[in-house]
């Protein structure tokens, strides 16, 4: 696959999941995929199905707002793209509840693909800044 093809393929996925679609997410997908969250305390999982459990639950927990590329890699079969992403958790993130709030953080996504699909993703988040966000006071009520 060349850049252009791979990219039309990251744009539909990242579109789908801002859009919380979790069936079209992962319709870019092969049967056989790996979906990677480094550090997810499910491990890597495997095939569709449980790729969509996995942005189901996402959906749920973080409403992405933007996704902004920084740096862009690309090889035969594969690209790597450092994301800046933006959103909401009305529910938890890395284990931590979110009670709303909007954060920002860095994250890096290495897609592989095969017979014009993705055939493993794998997702490295900035772990610390995520949970110094959702920890940090309140500053807005705490002066009230």
């Amino acid at each position: 696959m060349n850049a252009s093809e791979m990219d039309q393929l990251i744009e539909q996925h990242i579109a789908a999941e801002m859009a919380g679609d979790t069936a079209a997410s992962v319709s870019m997908y092969t049967d056989d995929v790996e979906h990677d969250v480094v550090g997810s305390p499910t491990g890597p999982l495997h095939g569709k199905e449980a790729a969509k459990g996995f942005y189901d639950y996402l959906t749920e927990n973080f409403q992405t707002e933007t996704m902004d590329p920084v740096h862009r890699y690309y090889g035969d079969d594969f690209c790597v793209i450092e994301h800046e992403a933006t959103g909401t958790v009305p529910g938890e993130f890395l284990g931590v509840p979110g009670h709303g709030r909007r954060i920002t953080f860095r994250m890096v996504h290495i897609w592989e693909f095969r017979d014009g699909l993705m055939s493993r993703e794998n997702i490295w988040l900035d772990g610390g800044g995520i949970i110094a966000q959702l920890t940090a006071p309140d500053l807005a009520h705490a002066s009230a």
